[in-house]
């Protein structure tokens, strides 16, 4: 048998990857070079314990055991070679070298057994999958349940992240079984541990995610979170950015912390810790070192013993530690002042804060967004109100983020602050397309004052004109077949729309001519538009002279006391200034209350005094304006009812418009000289036809 074998293109399993390379086997022990690094890897034949053959999904494997317990895979054997490495096992190694196949009967139900490095998973005799516990980077418990998390591999497309075992309770006093299984794996895994003292300790911290309250440990390379279910330890290698936001409240204050990777609850990642801070909350701080390693370490940064606001002496201690830089806003400041704005996404609300280099959205879920992964934004009206608009941001990668909700005031300070920062506005770039269209933001921004850019509403107003157009036209056509084109005046069209003559003076050529000039004329003239007018004459409107009605007791209270509510509470809106205004008056005691009533019933005697004396000098004023209404009225009415009757329409037209009309148009009113003569005999009718209707006109 020869002295040494050589195998090529045998595949190492290193961390869940596959590494293409050679092996060769001597007396002496095991080497294999890895053909793309050229790291050369030797076991000695004095370390091997243990060897087993299997099938693997790249044909045929081995597998290696030293005594130290390291384990070692090799994949890429062919069937036949089996006898051969058998034989050269059992003679230069000392090793039997056996074959057990892998259980692939899919099944979930089985036993763990921990061997050295590895947590076999065993069907019956036969093991399903195996698990390098060096692998292992985090180790979580539950109830009767223990989760294990895995580095992740920057070599593999796909790498196993996180695996969970179900571990049934037992009868027997010997140890919760969760705990005892969890004890292995850390044994033997590469999980962060907690040696030494921690730096510095806070207690009972708020944290919005992951929700609950948390003591914060921080150690010289990992922050560790201890809550009353979950751990947390998170590397500072993993940190990307820290952000210090206020609260739009003014009292409060956001610690924000990027992760990459996120930490992990479950199915749930968290790629952002936040920390809730109240102002008013300090601390004394002493950390756990002394003054020299304070200073070597930290250069200054940090001092032994600190003092001041809780969320100062977090972020100041995160900063050295994480040695990054911390996020503040910069600029801008919203229509109340703040430095964000409120809105909502994906329906829950939360705060938007514009900074230098991108927008970041608190809580829930947290967004961050950097200026340059940004393609767009676009502002559009709000889907339920005018009184509010949607924030629209488009990124490079095809992601939206839509946020809604925001108050139509902040709409100005929002737009100016896109634009300084020279981002693409996607709805202002339509507009510009179209040319001569004027930019829609100005007009936009007090859309609910300038009704004229709401489209629905113009197209109505557009289909009202054509209506009214086609009834003017509908109504003018019966007027010009039954109107006398010998008349010139506008006001004889618009009296006999509703009641055509039936009689006809002339026609001729001249008809057609004659309609085509009044047609334009009579369009805006329609009888609908009389008869509100007359209401509106005669609608009792409000006299500004009249005495104001007194006010309250609580509304001259509050008269006096909104600057002061405002002094105290800067930044408050008008709603919750007016809900501060009704608790402080509850609370106010009777004897300051008797101030204000008094002054109210003071007001409202001056009030009914005032009054009395309106009353009184109102009836004067109301009888002289039906004295002058009424003789206006009456003769209009005689006229129609006297000179009604069987005549025809044009004969009432001298009364009406006070104009005198030619001979030709008085004696053709046969039947009105008849009623009204009153000479017997007379021989010439046009004679006597002519004082009555001079007796007419004079009346009015």
């Amino acid at each position: 048998m020869a002295d040494t074998l050589e195998f090529n293109d045998i595949y190492q399993e290193v961390k869940g990857s596959m590494n293409d390379g050679r092996l060769r086997l001597s007396k002496a022990g095991l080497m294999y070079k890895n053909s793309k690094t050229g790291k050369v890897e030797n076991i000695a034949a004095a370390d091997l314990s243990e060897g087993v053959w299997r099938r693997v999904a790249l044909g045929h494997g081995i597998k290696l055991l030293t005594r130290a317990g390291h384990v070692y895979k090799y994949d890429g054997f062919r069937e036949g070679e089996y006898e051969k490495l058998a034989d050269f096992f059992k003679t230069h190694f000392h090793v039997e070298l056996t074959e057990k196949d892998l259980c692939v009967k899919g099944w979930n139900w089985g036993s763990a057994r921990f061997g050295g490095q590895l947590l076999s998973f065993d069907i019956g005799e036969q093991p399903a999958f195996e698990l390098p516990l060096s692998n292992v980077s985090q180790c979580t418990t539950g109830k009767n349940e223990v989760t294990l998390e895995f580095h992740q591999n920057d070599d593999s497309e796909v790498s196993l992240m996180e695996i969970r075992f179900y571990v049934p309770p037992t009868q027997d006093d010997g140890g919760d079984p969760v705990e005892a299984f969890a004890k292995n794996v850390l044994s033997k895994a590469d999980v962060i541990q907690a040696t030494g003292d921690a730096v510095c300790i806070f207690r009972e911290l708020q944290c919005l995610t992951p929700r609950g309250r948390y003591d914060i440990r921080i150690y010289p390379t990992f922050l560790h979170l201890h809550g009353k279910t979950f751990d947390y330890k998170i590397p500072y290698t993993t940190v990307l950015r820290l952000f210090l936001l206020p609260h739009k409240d003014q009292r409060q204050m956001f610690f924000v912390i990027s992760l990459d990777p996120p930490i992990k609850q479950g199915q749930t990642r968290y790629h952002f810790l936040i920390l809730l801070f109240s102002k008013d909350e300090d601390i004394t701080l002493t950390l756990n070192m002394s003054e020299e390693e304070v200073e070597k370490r930290f250069e200054g940064k940090l001092k032994k013993n600190m003092s001041g606001c809780l969320y100062e002496m977090v972020s100041r201690v995160m900063k050295a530690l994480v040695n990054r830089k911390i996020t503040v806003p910069g600029n801008f400041q919203g229509h109340s002042g703040a430095q964000c704005i409120t809105c909502s996404y994906k329906a829950s609300s939360g705060l938007l804060y514009p900074l230098e280099r991108g927008f970041i959205y608190v809580h829930k879920p947290p967004v961050h967004v950097r200026f340059d992964e940004v393609n767009c934004v676009n502002f559009a009206r709000g889907t339920t109100t005018t009184r509010s608009f949607d924030f629209e941001i488009e990124t490079k990668q095809g992601s939206q983020y839509t946020f809604s909700n925001i108050e139509r005031e902040e709409y100005g300070k929002l737009f100016d602050f896109v634009n300084a920062k020279k981002l693409n506005i996607k709805n202002r770039g339509l507009k510009e397309v179209s040319a001569g269209v004027k930019q829609p933001y100005d007009d936009y921004a007090d859309s609910d004052d300038d009704q004229q850019h709401d489209a629905y509403l113009e197209r109505m107003k557009e289909e009202g004109k054509i209506r009214e157009n086609a009834d003017s036209d509908d109504s003018g056509d019966e007027t010009d077949e039954s109107f006398n084109p010998g008349e010139e005046e506008d006001e004889v069209a618009e009296e006999f729309d509703s009641n055509p003559s039936n009689s006809s003076s002339s026609a001729g050529s001249d008809d057609e001519e004659a309609e085509k000039k009044k047609k334009p004329a009579k369009k805006p003239k329609i009888v609908r538009e009389k008869k509100p007018r007359k209401k509106a004459e005669g609608k009792k409107g409000k006299d500004p002279a009249a005495p104001k009605r007194p006010m309250s007791a609580y509304m001259l209270w509050l008269n006096a006391s909104r600057e002061k509510i405002k002094s105290e509470n800067p930044g408050i809106s008008i709603t919750d200034l007016s809900k501060k205004a009704g608790e402080i008056w509850k609370s106010m005691n009777k004897d300051k209350k008797e101030e204000w009533d008094r002054k109210a019933e003071e007001a409202k005697r001056d009030y009914e005094k005032a009054m009395k004396e309106y009353n009184e000098n109102a009836p004067s004023d109301t009888s002289k304006k039906d004295k002058k209404s009424k003789p206006e009225r009456k003769p209009a009415g005689k006229s129609d009812k006297g000179k009604s009757g069987k005549s025809s329409s044009p004969a009432r037209t001298p009364v009406k418009t006070n104009t005198v009309k030619s001979k030709e148009f008085v004696t053709s009113d046969e039947s009105s000289s008849d009623e009204s003569t009153r000479k017997k005999g007379s021989d010439d009718e046009e004679m006597a036809s002519t004082p009555a209707s001079s007796n007419d006109s004079g009346s009015d």
